[in-house]
């Protein structure tokens, strides 16, 4: 089983309830009404928006819809997780929370690839990084040998920038969101 969170609200109906959006959700991502049922309190509680499960989602934060896609996501026992910039939605605690569950996946053997800008998130999830330039795989390795590449490469494009703007490279050339997995590898593009 594949689930995946790459953007908010994906998977959602507006004008359902929080309640209605898990087991519509839930089913998308493969779960059965019965599985949902089972986990349905710990998705809730995971969310910690208990409070407006009944509330249509058109009225939630986008931090509420993380809560809730988030949870409803980890709560699938994908053998396969992907997620793409998503934690860059919500408050601190609740990404922390994020975090050591993705944590928590991993050590159970469960393969996660992690798309984000924030190259620190990558680096503490991830074991393995693909540094991708144009389509073109330029380095696979260690994930803070390439996070630590991708950076160099960062640096000297804008310096190079800064000196002779008319020959900046372009964004692709100067490097984009690394990609991570945490148990097998990581891919940066």
């Amino acid at each position: 089983r594949v689930a995946s969170l790459l953007e908010v609200g994906t998977g959602f109906h507006p004008e359902l309830t929080g309640r209605e959006n898990i087991y519509l959700n839930g089913a998308i991502l493969g779960m059965s009404e019965k599985q949902i049922d089972e986990k349905f309190d710990s998705i809730v509680e995971f969310s910690e928006i208990g409070e407006f499960i009944d509330t249509e989602v058109k009225f939630y934060s986008s931090g509420m819809y993380l809560r809730l896609a988030f949870s409803i996501a980890v709560h699938t026992d994908p053998e396969v997780f992907l997620i793409d910039e998503i934690l860059a939605v919500g408050d601190e605690p609740f990404q922390r929370k994020c975090i050591a569950k993705i944590k928590e996946l991993s050590d159970m053997g469960k393969t996660l690839f992690v798309v984000s800008h924030d190259l620190d998130l990558v680096a503490t999830v991830c074991e393995r990084g693909v540094l991708l330039e144009h389509g073109e795989v330029v380095m696979d390795g260690e994930v803070h040998a390439v996070v630590a590449e991708l950076r160099r490469r960062s640096a000297h494009a804008a310096s190079c920038c800064r000196a002779t703007p008319m020959s900046c490279p372009s964004t692709a050339s100067r490097g984009t969101p690394i990609r991570g997995a945490r148990r097998r590898s990581a891919i940066a593009s």
